[in-house]
Order: C-alpha cells, then sequence, then structure tokens
C-alpha cells in the first residue's frame, strides 16, 4: 500500500515562492500614510480590531494599509491572513513579498527588534516571539511552528518562576531555510541558510547550514543534496 501511495506523488510548482511583487498602489500607501498620522499607535491597533478577522477585499486591503502603517518599515505585496496579531508592531522591519497565514501571533517587544526578509512565508497559528528576531530572505515557516525569543531565569528560587526576570535570547534565521509544521525554535538557536527544520521538532542548538534535523530534542540527519524530495512548507 505505502508504495502505491508513494507512486501517486507529484511535484508541481511552488506557488508564494515564485510569485512576482508588483508595487503597491499608490492609494494604498497613502491611506497608510495618513492612517499613520490620523490615528497613532494606539488607534492603530483598535482599527485593527475591525478588519482582522474579515475575509472580503476592504478587510484584506485594511490589514495591509495598517501594518504598513504600524511597523517600523513594510515593503511590497505584504499578505495578512485573518486573525493574524500583532504586538509592538513599531520594532517590526518586513520585506517584500511577505505572506503571514491566518491566527499567526508576532509578539515583539517595546525595545526590541524583529527583522523579516523578502518572500519570507509564515504559515497558519504559527507563534513568533519577536523580542530578537532576524528572519532572512526566502524563508519558509510552517503551520504552527513555534519560536521563543525568553525565557524566566527561574532565580530566586524562592518565588514563583512567572514572577522572575525574563532573559532574552537573539534568534537568527538564516535565508532560504525551512522550518517544519508544528516545529519549535528555543531561545538562542540559529538556523542556517538553507537548512531544514523537520515537522514537530524541538530546536535546542544552532543547526548547520543546508543541513536536516529532526527529532526530540533536533538532531543532524544529513545533509542536504538534489536528490531529495523533503515536503516544503509553502
Amino acid at each position: 500500500m505505502s508504495a502505491d501511495i508513494t507512486s501517486m506523488a507529484r511535484i508541481v510548482q511552488s506557488v508564494h515562492g515564485r510569485r512576482e511583487i508588483p508595487p503597491d498602489p499608490g492609494f494604498q500607501l497613502d491611506m497608510a500614510a495618513e492612517l499613520k498620522r490620523t490615528y497613532g499607535a494606539a488607534g492603530l491597533i483598535e482599527l485593527y480590531g475591525r478588519f482582522s478577522t474579515g475575509d472580503g477585499y476592504v478587510d484584506a486591503l485594511m490589514r495591509k494599509a495598517i501594518w504598513q502603517a504600524a511597523t517600523r518599515q513594510c515593503g511590497a505585496g505584504l499578505q495578512i491572513g485573518t486573525g493574524a496579531v500583532f504586538k509592538h508592531p513599531e520594532t517590526f522591519e518586513i520585506g517584500s513579498g511577505v505572506f503571514i497565514g491566518a491566527q499567526a501571533n508576532i509578539q515583539g517587544r517595546y525595545d526590541g527588534r524583529c527583522v523579516i526578509g523578502d518572500n519570507v512565508w509564515i504559515g497558519p497559528q504559527a507563534f513568533l516571539d519577536a523580542r530578537d528576531l532576524v528572519i532572512e530572505d526566502h524563508v519558509g515557516w510552517g503551520p504552527g511552528a513555534k519560536l521563543l525569543g525568553s525565557s524566566h531565569t527561574a532565580n530566586p528560587i524562592d518565588v514563583p518562576i512567572i514572577r522572575t526576570d525574563l532573559e532574552i535570547k537573539p534568534v537568527r534565521i538564516g535565508a532560504w531555510a525551512d522550518i517544519g509544521t508544528n516545529a519549535t525554535i528555543l531561545p538562542g538557536v540559529t538556523i542556517g541558510k538553507g537548512a531544514i527544520v523537520g515537522a514537530g521538532a524541538v530546536v535546542v542548538s544552532d543547526v548547520a547550514p543546508f543541513s536536516i534535523v529532526a527529532g526530540v530534542p533536533a538532531k543532524f540527519l544529513r545533509w542536504r543534496s538534489d536528490s531529495d524530495t523533503t515536503t516544503a512548507t509553502s
């Protein structure tokens, strides 16, 4: 039976990775500028709530315009799925051609920095602790995958852990990397260029460029080659 299923597999061209990124229309850019001028940071977040879950053209347009108004920098061709949420978008620097899926959650910090490069695809229900985060160009981030950028010190031990200080560690995701569905990246980890993290993996240490890791905790499996048939996230 498994051999029959394998024989039914098809190879088709990617969609997001090949799409052209035309300039945003002038009226959208003008609207984003006017929203930023009129509403301010707090007002933009409140306004976003009115359009965050709608499926129509106007809802999608308003989500894009509000993200452009609220972020530090935002390129053309941004796509925002329904129910996607953010915190401290004023610290975000978003490239061109970025897709952020439905119910994704990107949480920055008022004194942090979140950089998302060109042509990045972030799947539905992803969670990104973006206090000190750089995702380079052409990264695929699988649905439900999580990134943690901080943890409690748990010291001293005579107080609840949740009351202890937070330790923020930078997380770096190299260009071309692919993060599998429901994987978890822990604080301080660097994922090398072109690396693949398997679905459900828990990554506790750095991943070498063009390597494949999987498991809990994630372990090196092998180096990538042109004969791989690994399924991409997007």
